[in-house]
């Protein structure tokens, strides 16, 4: 008898404890209305754990075309900013203009040059000579004495060996050979050369008027 009796009881209590949960303030009324202490201080145990329950997320807002266009103006932004960052201080895009380059350069082709590292001997370069680009072949460096006699380049006495297919010759030169390159320049001669519109003509060029090493060239006759 007793044992129903504590049956019915803990029923009772569990459906109290339920009816706690959606109404905690009835629960804490009727367990001190009883003088149940044990069975309060579980009653107030549910009813902290119903009112600390954690608030439900909120639910992210939807992205509007507004907020798509915005993103898509700032992704361009960045892109011109890459950009020109990369074509000041990295590469040069350039059309070459004659042929005082030929073979390695024709006519209309489209030149990419390297603006970064250290330029050397033997590297076709472009440079501006009076506010225009051109292009030429570094023969000797700062510090280097260039002779030319019989259709043949020394560099401090030393032969050279080169790929150009053209004599080299001082006919047409506004210097006088042997010559010494300064400090902070580069001596620079066409490929084709019997065009003596180079180094021979303009003498030594200043490290700050190249624009780089010539690293792809795209043939594009006729831009």
């Amino acid at each position: 008898m007793k044992s129903l009796k504590s049956d019915i009881i803990s029923q009772k209590h569990a459906i109290i404890f339920k009816i706690g949960q959606l109404c905690p303030a009835l629960l804490r009324c009727y367990f001190w209305q009883k003088g149940d202490r044990k069975i309060e201080e579980k009653a107030e145990a549910v009813v902290a754990a119903k009112e600390t329950k954690p608030a439900a997320k909120t639910k992210k807002r939807k992205k509007t075309s507004k907020d798509f266009a915005i993103e898509f103006f700032i992704k361009v932004a960045i892109t011109i900013a890459v950009v020109v960052v990369l074509c000041v201080f990295v590469v040069g895009i350039h059309v070459n203009h004659g042929n005082s380059s030929y073979p390695m350069l024709k006519d209309g082709d489209l030149v990419v040059t390297f603006k970064i590292g250290k330029l050397e001997a033997g590297e076709e370069i472009a440079y501006k000579v009076d506010g225009q680009t051109r292009f030429g072949r570094i023969v000797a460096v700062g510090g280097d004495v260039v002779d030319i006699s019989e259709e043949y380049i020394k560099v401090n006495d030393y032969g050279i060996t080169e790929d150009v297919v053209y004599p080299t010759t001082s006919e047409g030169a506004k210097i006088s050979f042997p010559y010494e390159v300064p400090e902070g320049t580069l001596f620079v001669m066409n490929d084709f050369r019997k065009d003596a519109n180079d180094s021979r003509t303009y003498g030594a060029i200043p490290l700050k008027d190249c624009e780089g090493k010539v690293v792809l060239v795209l043939r594009r006759r006729g831009i």
